[in-house]
């Protein structure tokens, strides 16, 4: 046998092993994955939709893909971290007006569900050809030889037992590529609009199709109320968004470069493409993120992150803590999208010096918004230590971050730093310049909250409470200049005045 053939031959066992081993572990691989405000499993499929299923109130959904070789995926929901049905459809319906993240999510593991899926299908192929190789050098040329004469010439008791091995090896791969037979889904599906014709044109509800039946029609008001909520979200943030996008702000001069302050969303999403609006329109490549992105750290809100993450992709994005983040989950999904998380130790982004921590408080939804500090004044205190400790011997902090702004007295009264920048008020302070006890002066600034949130919730389909971002300029690595952009509840955007900040020499 030629050594081409032999090449040939073994391209084909392994091509013939590896893809049923990857169609069969993809087909039935399954992950549990946070989604909105829902613990959920994701299944993979070639159906070419995403069929959700909410559970036995709601009735399921679908929705077309577009990915490649019609890949599908069910997604089945279940429990929420909430014990009003009406709250966890508000949620979800929200959610669902800014999906990007979720969907970027989803993406991801479906990805890493296929990378899993090619790896074992590439890892059974070399076994295979292994064996093979293994098997024929084993044999040996005279036994080879042997064999092939027997095969050219068979009786018919070997005929018998080889058509017997093929006949059980086909059977074999047939079992193992093949998923086992549904149970087979008669669902009866429906455009949304033909069920809900009153639901205005929408990009996303045209594509949507619902399954008919009794869960549809004992669940109506539900349904009507979520896709009211969803419409009231796209509505209000949409032309919240375009508005944004025409807004006049202070563009960076020759050799200046511009980023974006956020604190304080509180998991409101529909405010991240308002942001992103405002950042491009200050030609910023850089997030800030002053903390409390959540209402009180739990894991559902993953969503929050997932969100931000999405909407500034490509940025620089330097972040800490709040004190409604706290926990394990917050830092570390915050780290996991690529986020520098500042730890109490200077670090340089992009030329710019930053230090900073996340709060050292933890707190549910009642304590610790108001600027009270009283019952964690000892961990305030030291943190603010630290961190003037830290400013003052490195010499070179442009900016110090911190979550409230008490934990920053000291810092800002050293002269140690350029720029103090904090949230957790809800409002605006500032800025404020603070002469250091070196002599050089320190510029304070409290941004309000970006999410429009009351006490620790901003989540909605309208703002809340009146929402502001912070525009800050810097050149040469320093802070030169600041610019709020307020958000009005009905709507109206209004842009500060720009603040130039003067420097210190070092």
């Amino acid at each position: 046998m030629s050594r081409v053939l032999k090449v040939v031959l073994l391209v084909l066992l392994a091509v013939g092993v590896a893809v049923p081993t990857a169609y069969t572990t993809f087909i039935h691989s399954e992950r549990g994955i946070v989604i909105g405000a829902h613990q959920a499993t994701v299944q993979p499929d070639f159906s070419g939709y995403a069929r959700i299923d909410f559970g036995p109130v709601l009735p399921r959904v679908r929705l077309p893909v577009g990915a490649p070789v019609r890949i599908g995926l069910e997604i089945n929901l279940g429990d929420a971290d909430v014990s009003d049905l009406n709250e966890l459809i508000t949620r979800d319906a929200v959610i669902a007006s800014q999906p990007k993240g979720e969907i970027a999510t989803v993406r991801s593991t479906i990805t890493s569900m296929a990378i899993d899926a090619v790896l074992r299908a590439f890892g059974a192929a070399i076994l295979a050809v292994l064996l093979a190789v293994l098997a024929w050098k084993g044999i040996g040329p005279q036994r080879r030889r042997l064999i092939w004469a027997t095969l050219r010439h068979p009786d018919r008791r070997r005929l018998l037992g080889i058509g017997g091995v093929t006949l059980l090896t086909l059977v074999a791969l047939g079992l193992v590529a093949v998923p086992e037979r549904p149970l087979g889904d008669h669902t009866q599906w429906a455009p949304i609009d033909s069920v809900f014709p009153e639901l205005p044109s929408d990009p996303v509800l045209n594509t949507l199709q619902i399954a008919q039946g009794a869960s549809t029609n004992g669940s109506r008001a539900l349904v009507e109320s979520a896709f009211k909520t969803y419409r009231d979200s796209v509505t209000f943030y949409g032309k919240l968004t375009v508005a944004a996008e025409i807004v006049n702000v202070r563009k960076p001069a020759a050799g200046e470069k511009t980023a974006l302050v956020v604190t304080d969303r509180h998991d409101n999403i529909g405010m991240d493409p308002v942001a992103r609006a405002i950042a491009d329109r200050a030609q910023a490549r850089m997030l800030i993120d002053l903390g409390d992105d959540t209402s009180n750290g739990a894991s559902w809100e993953a969503f929050s992150l997932n969100s931000l993450a999405r909407e500034f992709k490509g940025f620089d994005v330097v972040s800490v803590a709040g004190n409604h983040d706290q926990g394990p989950n917050v830092r570390k999904q915050m780290s996991g999208k690529g986020f520098t998380v500042l730890k109490g130790k200077p670090v340089t982004v992009d030329g710019i010096r930053f230090l900073g921590s996340s709060d050292p408080r933890s707190s549910g939804l009642t304590a610790g918004y108001n600027g009270n500090e009283s019952d964690n004044i000892a961990a305030i205190r030291a943190q603010d230590a630290a961190l003037t400790k830290a400013a003052c011997a490195d010499a070179k902090v442009a900016v110090v971050m911190v979550h409230s702004p008490s934990s920053a007295i000291q810092a800002a009264a050293s002269g140690c730093a350029d720029l103090v920048l904090s949230g957790h008020l809800h409002r605006q302070v500032g800025p404020t310049l603070v002469t250091g006890t070196n002599g050089r002066s320190t510029t304070t600034l409290t941004t309000g909250t970006t999410g429009g949130a009351v006490f620790a919730f901003a989540l909605g389909s309208k703002l809340r409470h009146a929402a502001q971002v912070t525009i800050v300029t810097f050149k040469d690595g320093l802070p030169i200049g600041l610019q709020p952009v307020n958000f009005e509840q009905g709507g109206a955007i209004n842009t500060e005045a720009y603040v130039p900040i003067t420097t210190s020499p070092r």
